[in-house]
């Protein structure tokens, strides 16, 4: 794996963890490997899709739990777990 791809998951990770020092540190060293700003803004978006869907996934386990219905899956259809949502 190339550097600037390396830099880019750890900015993935970095804003999945919601880590604020960890994305400073690795964005800086973006910027000086000369990543682009899309790239960045494109990692950093695949990371908030993978967290909306955590969200999502432990929003309605707790809807579940209380006998309310569970909000629509964020993933295509064929994509989604019974325990999505509906």
């Amino acid at each position: 794996m190339d550097e600037k791809t390396k830099l880019l998951v750890c900015l993935g990770a970095a804003t999945a963890a919601n880590c604020i020092p960890c994305f400073e540190f690795y964005y800086g060293m973006a910027q000086a490997a000369g990543v682009a700003a899309g790239d960045i803004h494109e990692a950093v978006e695949c990371a908030y899709k993978i967290k909306n869907n955590i969200n999502m996934l432990m929003k309605n386990s707790i809807r579940n739990f209380t006998g309310q219905e569970g909000d629509a899956c964020p993933l295509p259809s064929d994509k989604c777990s019974p325990k999505c949502g509906s």
